[in-house]
């Protein structure tokens, strides 16, 4: 091959590269030993199956955050009224269908556990019991070496809170549609024990992460995640979704 053509290729395989900006297809991230992962911006991440949370930060980005927020439709919120843990299917279970990591043998906080941590431990003869790990929290900017000696030192959170999900309509899915929602990747996130349990059931005009870089981001995954299952928000919770990526 002339040199011009090896600089037409390379220049090409260039251009090629340039364009894988979004999402990769694949098999999901598991964690290993040594493993550093850089953290995906929800609007690269549309399947939740890349790790992390990183903030939304180029004007490009948030205005195209915007435009995913006012899609959302707005309702008022309905009572609690019926409500459990319950209703949403068996903790982490393996067995919804329809969304990543789903029947692949491990309990869904471990494949949460695995997709965010760093460095992660297995159990003795278990590709799928995570032990030990680091997690970088993206609601507070805290690095936690945790075990599972303190399990509750890092929770699962569901972006949408399931009491959420039921108060604007969750209550009239079928129990499958519940099961996925509360096992979607996409609306699941490790973070610290505290914060979790601090935002409870709260939409995001009564609760937002700590850490104030993160928010246009949080309010992306929680109206990604509303859009996928056809979910409203309140008025007040759009409204601050939108105030945090301007």
């Amino acid at each position: 091959m002339s040199a011009r053509g090896v600089g037409a290729a390379l220049l090409g395989a260039l251009v090629l590269f340039s364009l894988v900006t979004r999402e990769s297809t694949g098999a999901a991230v598991r964690g290993e030993t040594g493993r550093t992962s850089a953290r995906a911006a929800p609007l690269d991440n549309p399947s939740g199956v890349r790790p992390g949370l990183a903030p939304v930060t180029s004007a490009g980005d948030r205005a195209e955050a915007v435009r995913l927020i006012r899609r959302l439709r707005v309702a008022a919120m309905g009572p609690k009224s019926g409500y459990s843990r319950a209703r949403f299917g068996r903790n982490w279970a393996d067995t919804a269908g329809g969304v990543p990591y789903a029947r692949n043998g491990c309990r869904t906080r471990d494949d949460l556990l695995a997709r965010d941590g760093e460095r992660v431990r297995y159990r003795k003869g278990s590709d799928c019991v995570v032990v030990a790990m680091e997690l970088r929290d993206p609601y507070t900017g805290k690095t936690i070496r945790w075990s599972k000696k303190r399990a509750d030192e890092v929770q699962v959170d569901h972006v949408i809170p399931l009491s959420y999900e039921w108060r604007m309509g969750a209550r009239h899915w079928t129990a499958a549609k519940r099961a996925r929602i509360a096992n979607d990747p996409l609306n699941l996130m490790p973070v610290e024990g505290d914060v979790n349990e601090a935002k409870g059931g709260l939409g995001p005009a009564r609760w937002l992460p700590p850490r104030r870089k993160i928010r246009c981001a949080y309010a992306v995954r929680f109206a990604q995640v509303a859009l996928k299952y056809n979910l409203p928000v309140t008025r007040a919770d759009k409204a601050v979704m939108t105030a945090q990526c301007r």
